[in-house]
């Protein structure tokens, strides 16, 4: 009886591709590090990008997050995919970054704000571009491309909680059950913020850029 309770208390085993790399990191290995880097920093990107609805704002913040991952990493303890966690600093690292713009322009409003020189700091970067352009015609890709910035500015009106969910659901391709271990929720309760997420997008679509179904 006792065998039989003690397996299953044991934690599921998690695959997880990035394993080997990661344990080269916990050993030290700066160079494993940067094969994560390379290997995440376009998935990361996308997504810091699409909950703070600017390019240069996003590539701070993945720089930032892959900083504090690198500082981190021991503590990792495989209790979900390294990307899974990784996803949930990135997140963190929005939304302190989304408190600073907002208090930004609140200095900025009240006439109390000063934009600084450059610190000139170097780091990795996030090393990462935009997707090539097709072959479509130049009316085409201006309608595309006004269209996309209607659709992020709908995104980046959403409550953070709906706009975090709908990004790593819809657009990242996350499961219930790892975006549940990204924000600490049960998967039921991920289900029911998607669902008010997707209604809420979709009110703000048809009210900014007409008929959507």
């Amino acid at each position: 009886m006792e065998a039989s309770n003690s397996l299953k208390e044991q934690p599921p085993i998690i695959e997880d591709d990035d394993l080997e790399t990661v344990l080269l990191c916990q050993k030290g290995d700066v160079e494993a590090f940067g094969v994560l880097v390379d290997r995440h920093q376009k998935k990361m990107l996308n997504v810091a990008y699409r909950m703070i609805g600017d390019y240069e704002e996003a590539c701070d913040v993945v720089q930032e997050a892959f900083l504090a991952a690198f500082r981190s990493v021991a503590k990792f303890r495989r209790e979900a995919r390294f990307s899974t966690w990784l996803y949930g600093i990135v997140v963190n690292c929005v939304k302190n970054r989304l408190i600073e713009l907002k208090q930004r322009k609140a200095r900025v409003r009240s006439g109390d704000f000063f934009p600084e020189a450059s610190s000139g700091k170097e780091g990795y970067g996030c090393g990462c571009q935009a997707e090539p352009l097709q072959e479509d015609s130049v009316q085409e890709r201006l309608e595309k491309k006004e269209l996309e910035a209607r659709v992020q500015e709908c995104i980046g009106l959403l409550d953070d909680g709906y706009r975090e969910i709908l990004v790593l659901r819809d657009i990242q391709g996350l499961s219930y059950g790892e975006i549940a271990d990204v924000f600490k929720i049960p998967p039921g309760t991920v289900r029911s913020r998607l669902f008010r997420a997707r209604n809420s997008l979709k009110d703000l679509m048809r009210s900014r850029i007409g008929d959507f179904s």
